[in-house]
C-alpha cells in the first residue's frame, strides 16, 4: 500500500482513498482510456481492495447488487466512458427500483472534451440521471472526496438506492491537497422521517378494533434491519402476514403466521382474502402493480395503515388512511408496544381454506407431479431437502423465478436475491458472484431459465477466475417462458419469436473450466442435487424441464386480486 501521509495526491488517487475510508474492500467494474488513471493507482492499493474484472459492465453492477443484498453494505462498480458507462445503466435502474445502495463511478473525456463528440463521450449524466438517486459529474480534482462522501451517504440513507459519480479524466490526473470527512448530512435532504407518535397510536387503535386485519410486508423490512421487531410485531398481534418478492425471508418460510406470498402468481388466499380483510397493514412495501393487480378493486374495503420511509410512497397507489412515516424498526418497535394480541381463528381459517385449495388445484402438480417430465416446483422442493432453507437463492427473471418464490424455503433474511421492480433478465449469474463474496459462508444457489441464462453467460468467466462457488442451476423448458406462458393463455397460442434453440450448456460451462452435468429424468435428478451442493466448487446443473408447464395462481393483467386463477 502506498504511503497515506502524503496530502499532494492525484485526484485518481484520492478516488482510492475515499474509497478505502468508506470501508470499501471490494469493487467490480471494467476498465478502459477514461478511467484508466483510477486503475493505474487501483494496481498500487492492490493489497487492501479487491477489484473483480466482470466480463460485461452489465455483469458489474449486478454483482454489487448481489453483494449489497447479502452484505447490508453499499456495492461499487466502475466503467469507463462512453459504452462502458452506458452498459451500466441497466443495473443502476434495476437498484433505483429495488432500493440497492450501490455507488458508481465512471470515466468521463477530459474537461475541455465535454459537449464535443470526443471518442468515447457520452452524457452519462443526462443519460442516468432519471434512474439514480444522485448522480454528480467531477471536473475538478479537488470536488472528488466532499462529493464521494454525500455518494455513500445518499446511497446508503433513508431508502437505499445508486449513486452514479462521473470523473474527467484530468480531474483523475490534476494534483490537490488531500483531506477526507464523511458526510453526515445533506440540507434539505431528509432521509429519515421523525415518527409521529398520534400516527403509530391511531394505527395501532385501527388494529385493535380490526376482525380481519393482514399484514402485508415487503423489503423495507429487511432494508430497515427490522426483522426481529417485525417477528415481534407480528407475534404480539397474532396477524396474518404475507409478503412481497422482495420481502421474502425476513420472516422465515414456515413461521406459523407466514402465509405466503400476494401478487400476480402469489398465493390464492392471501390475494383473495386482500379484498375481505378489515384492516391492511403495509410495512415497507410500495403496492407495485404486480402486488395490487387492479387498483380500481384494490382492498376497497379496508383501512390502510402504511409503515413506509419514503413519503413518495404514502398514497401513491393505495390511499392510506393511517400513514406512518419512519423508519419500521422504530415505528414497528413502537406499534407492537400498543397492539393487543388476538387470536383471529375464523380469519386464519380462512386463510387455510384457500391454501388447501391451492395445494389441490396447484401444488400437487408442481412438487409431486405425475407425469414424465420434470416440472421446475420439484426441483426447487430438492433443493430444499439439502439447504434447510439456509441457502441464499438468487433468481433471474421468469417462470423459474415465480415458481422458486414460492416454493423455496428460508430459515434467514438476506436469503433471497432476485430482480423485483425492473425485471431485469440476466440479472442472476453476475448477482450470484456478488450475493457469495457478500456472504462467503453461505451457499449460494442461482435459479435460472435458459433465456435470461445466456444474457450474461460470459460472467461464467468472472466466475472461473475468481473461483466462486456459486451453484448454477439453468431451468431449460427452450422457451422464453412466461412470455410463452402469457402467449397461450391470451394470444391464442401464438408463440411468437419464445421457443429457444438452445447451445450445449455443459459443454460451455466446462469450457470455463466449471464442473457440469445434465439432467432430463426424475430418478437421476435428487442425485445430481446433491452432488451439486456437495461440491466445494462452481458448478452448473441444467435440468431439463416440461416445455410447456404454466405457473399458477395468475392474475390477469388488469383484474383484481380476487380474480385470481388457479388453473
Amino acid at each position: 500500500m502506498k504511503n497515506q501521509e502524503t496530502n499532494n495526491i492525484s485526484g485518481a488517487e484520492a478516488v482510492i482513498r475515499c474509497l478505502l475510508k468508506e470501508g470499501v474492500d471490494l469493487i467490480y467494474g471494467y476498465p478502459g482510456g477514461a478511467i484508466m488513471p483510477i486503475y493505474d493507482e487501483l494496481y498500487k492499493y492492490r493489497d487492501d481492495l479487491r477489484h473483480v474484472l466482470t466480463r460485461h459492465e452489465q455483469g458489474a453492477t449486478h454483482s454489487a447488487q448481489g453483494y449489497a443484498r447479502t452484505s447490508g453494505k453499499v456495492g461499487v462498480a466502475m466503467a469507463t466512458s462512453g459504452p462502458g458507462a452506458t452498459n451500466l445503466v441497466t443495473g443502476i435502474a434495476d437498484a433505483q427500483i429495488d432500493s440497492t445502495p450501490m455507488v458508481c463511478i465512471t470515466g468521463q473525456v477530459a474537461s475541455h472534451l465535454l459537449g464535443s463528440d470526443a471518442f468515447q463521450e457520452t452524457d452519462i449524466i443526462g443519460i442516468s440521471t432519471p434512474v439514480t438517486k444522485w448522480s454528480y459529474q467531477i471536473t475538478k480534482a479537488s470536488e472528488i472526496p466532499e462529493v464521494l462522501a454525500k455518494a455513500f451517504y445518499i446511497a446508503r440513507s433513508g431508502r437505499p438506492g445508486p449513486v452514479l459519480i462521473d470523473i474527467t479524466k484530468d480531474a483523475q490526473f490534476e494534483l490537490f491537497d488531500f483531506a477526507y470527512k464523511k458526510c453526515k448530512a445533506v440540507r434539505s435532504y431528509i432521509p429519515v422521517p421523525s415518527l409521529d407518535i398520534t400516527q403509530v397510536e391511531a394505527a395501532a387503535e385501527a388494529i385493535n378494533q380490526a376482525k380481519k386485519p393482514m399484514i402485508i410486508w415487503g423489503q423495507g423490512v429487511i432494508l430497515g434491519e427490522a426483522e426481529e421487531e417485525f417477528k415481534n410485531f407480528v407475534e404480539s398481534s397474532g396477524i396474518p402476514a404475507v409478503w412481497t418478492i422482495l420481502g421474502l425471508s425476513a420472516l422465515p418460510t414456515k413461521h406459523p403466521l407466514n402465509y405466503g406470498m400476494v401478487g400476480m402468481h402469489g398465493n390464492y388466499g392471501p390475494n383473495v382474502l386482500t379484498n375481505e380483510c378489515d384492516v391492511l397493514i403495509a410495512v415497507g412495501m410500495r403496492f407495485d402493480d404486480r402486488v395490487t393487480g387492479n387498483l380500481a378493486t384494490y382492498a376497497k374495503q379496508a383501512k390502510v395503515i402504511h409503515l413506509e420511509i419514503d413519503p413518495a410512497e404514502i398514497s401513491k397507489n393505495v390511499e392510506a388512511h393511517y400513514p406512518v412515516l419512519g423508519n419500521c424498526k422504530e415505528s414497528l418497535s413502537k406499534l407492537s408496544s400498543l397492539v393487543k394480541h388476538e387470536d383471529y381463528t375464523d380469519w386464519k381459517q380462512l386463510f387455510a381454506d384457500h391454501m388447501q385449495q391451492e395445494i389441490e388445484a396447484v401444488i400437487k402438480n408442481d412438487t409431486q407431479p405425475t407425469k414424465e417430465g420434470l416440472t421446475m416446483g420439484e426441483v426447487i422442493v430438492g433443493i430444499n431437502k439439502y439447504t434447510k432453507g439456509d441457502a441464499v437463492i438468487v433468481t433471474d427473471v421468469g417462470q423459474h423465478q415465480m415458481i422458486a418464490c414460492r416454493y423455496a424455503e428460508f430459515i434467514k433474511s438476506k436469503s433471497n436475491v432476485t430482480s423485483g421492480g425492473l425485471g431485469t433478465m440476466g440479472f442472476a449469474l453476475p448477482a450470484a458472484i456478488g450475493a457469495k463474496m457478500g456472504a462467503e459462508d453461505r451457499e449460494v444457489i442461482a435459479i435460472i431459465g435458459d433465456g435470461g441464462y445466456q444474457m450474461t453467460i460470459q460472467e461464467l468467466g468472472t466466475i472461473f477466475q475468481n473461483k466462486t462457488a456459486v451453484k448454477i442451476v439453468v431451468l431449460n423448458n427452450d422457451y422464453l417462458g412466461m412470455v410463452r406462458q402469457w402467449q397461450q393463455l391470451f394470444f391464442d397460442k401464438r408463440y411468437a419469436s419464445t421457443e429457444m434453440t438452445n447451445p450445449d450448456f455443459v459443454t460451455i460451462a466446462k469450457g470455463y473450466h466449471i464442473e457440469a452435468n445434465r439432467v432430463s429424468k426424475r430418478e437421476d435428478l435428487d442425485s445430481a442435487l446433491k452432488t451439486m451442493l456437495d461440491s466445494d466448487e462452481p458448478y452448473f446443473l441444467e435440468v431439463c424441464v416440461e416445455k410447456e408447464a404454466n405457473v399458477f395462481p395468475m392474475i390477469p393483467t388488469g383484474a383484481s386480486v380476487s380474480d385470481i386463477r388457479l388453473k
